[in-house]
């Protein structure tokens, strides 16, 4: 297939600057999705990121919709295998049940992602249903990084993060339910904002009411391609559960600015759960690196009964998981999940969410608010909480502790595990605000690690314009300028 660009140049561009490109005619959307084609082919042999391409997509980006006269004119994009449909394409969630299921309709943000002017042209790996923490099942597909082929991605989405950090293309779908944009754009060396509540639609098939915990985002590797993204993919369908907000001026502007002296809150330990002395470490310089910047930073944690968040967000992940598996369930005319086509812990959390009452519900609902209360009391104090992306080194591939392959009998000491490890990431979720990952840190073995920053209910856009204000300052060299072992631009 043929390449318009060398795999350098290629690398060099964000999707803003393809986009750019496009609308100045040096190239046109068929050639951008040949060469992002051209890419998953050079890389997908090692990585596993991309489970499947659409070939009419690359021969005719505007064969589903596709809007050309968008911001982002034809830019390839790949969607998560999870969360939003594509009609008539296949959605297999990373697992055997789904094999073959293909949705009758677009999701409205299928929708906005097409009107932006964003061509997809594939999806990518997740492991099965989103729920652990790498898509690494040997019998669906083991996703790895590019980084280091002996690590996982982490997760949820795997497949999204190894495409955008190997240079398959700069822009790519993802979901967060816990960090799951967060965590593996830490892992891959990538940008991934966690956005607040009322940004993304989950329409027609879901509500923030239903849904509770979980939003889209993207993974990228330059802010203003973020920022971009959300401002012309966010807003809600009609007939939503609460109106969706707009900031007072779109992103792509504001992080043109560089925010005032911010109140900066350092933290690794959460209850019990606390980071490795690396990352401790990691930690402590990029705090000298932002009081260098003018901000004030210091150490300080809201005050909130971490155990029973954590309690609480299990609870909801544990009943929301038994109620989304049975509905998949009906249309197959199953009673259960199949011991043969879905994953062991999978099954165990499904048994386990039938029983959750509506006292425990309610209970659960009452820490959630109690929790939002005291982070929405702490940023009255703090303008943003930094943490490392997670607590612990990212593991190597084979590491079943964290996978639904795992032979853990209990349910609740297998998510008290997940906790151990990716403790800083889900009561963004819990509490409706913003966290984004950035890649400021390194790993002992040599993988990234991402920074997280959280921020008060709708200041994301504060969020990015501190992301952006760093990148400045590195001369957008993240990741001290290094790419990963695997890559577009290195011969493979």
């Amino acid at each position: 297939m043929s390449c318009v660009m060398s795999w350098d140049e290629w690398a060099r561009h964000d999707a803003v600057g393809l986009a750019e490109r496009v609308r100045a005619g040096d190239v046109t959307p068929t050639e951008l999705a040949q060469q992002a084609a051209a890419g998953i082919a050079k890389v997908n042999p090692a990585l596993s990121a991309v489970v499947e391409v659409f070939d009419d997509a690359v021969v005719n980006p505007l064969c589903d919709g596709m809007n050309p006269a968008g911001y982002f004119a034809g830019v390839p994009y790949l969607m998560k295998d999870l969360g939003p449909t594509l009609k008539g394409r296949l959605q297999e969630m990373g697992s055997r049940l789904m094999k073959g299921h293909r949705p009758f309709a677009d999701s409205f943000l299928t929708e906005k992602i097409r009107q932006a002017g964003l061509n997809v042209l594939g999806r990518t790996t997740t492991p099965e249903f989103g729920v652990c923490s790498s898509a690494e099942n040997p019998e669906v597909y083991v996703t790895r990084n590019p980084w280091n082929l002996d690590y996982t991605t982490n997760g949820s989405s795997a497949g999204t993060a190894a495409a955008v950090a190997s240079g398959v293309l700069p822009l790519s779908h993802a979901t967060d339910g816990g960090g799951s944009i967060r965590i593996p754009a830490g892992a891959n060396g990538l940008i991934g904002l966690k956005a607040s509540r009322g940004v993304f639609s989950i329409a027609p098939g879901a509500s923030d009411l239903t849904g509770l915990v979980s939003t889209q985002g993207c993974h990228s590797r330059t802010v203003r391609d973020t920022a971009a993204f959300v401002d012309h993919c966010r807003g809600g369908a009609p007939g939503e559960f609460m109106p969706y907000w707009q900031p007072a001026e779109p992103y792509s502007q504001l992080i043109q600015k560089d925010p005032g002296r911010l109140r900066i809150a350092l933290s690794h330990a959460w209850g019990h759960y606390q980071a490795v002395p690396q990352f401790v470490a990691e930690l402590e310089r990029v705090g000298r690196f932002l009081q260098g910047l003018g901000h004030h930073v210091d150490w300080a944690l809201p005050d909130v009964n971490l155990p029973a968040a954590f309690a609480a967000q299990t609870t909801c992940y544990i009943s929301n998981f038994a109620q989304t598996i049975t509905n998949l369930l009906k249309p197959m005319g199953l009673e259960r999940p199949p011991a043969d086509r879905v994953e062991p812990i999978n099954i165990k959390i499904w048994e386990e969410g039938l029983k959750t009452s509506y006292a425990e519900r309610a209970q659960m609902q009452a820490v959630f608010n109690a929790t939002s209360r005291g982070f929405g009391q702490f940023f009255e104090s703090w303008d943003i909480i930094l943490t490392p992306i997670t607590a612990l080194p990212t593991p190597q591939i084979g590491t079943t502790e964290y996978l639904t392959q795992s032979t853990n009998p209990s349910v609740y000491d297998w998510f008290e595990n997940l906790w151990q490890n990716f403790a800083y990431t889900p009561l963004s979720n819990l509490c409706g605000i913003p966290g984004i990952s950035l890649p400021l840190g390194m790993q002992e073995s040599g993988l990234p690690l991402g920074i997280q920053a959280q921020a008060r209910q709708a200041h994301d856009g504060l969020l990015l314009q501190l992301a952006a204000q760093i990148e400045r300052a590195l001369n957008g060299q993240w990741n001290h300028g290094q790419r990963p072992a695997v890559h577009v631009g290195h011969s493979l």
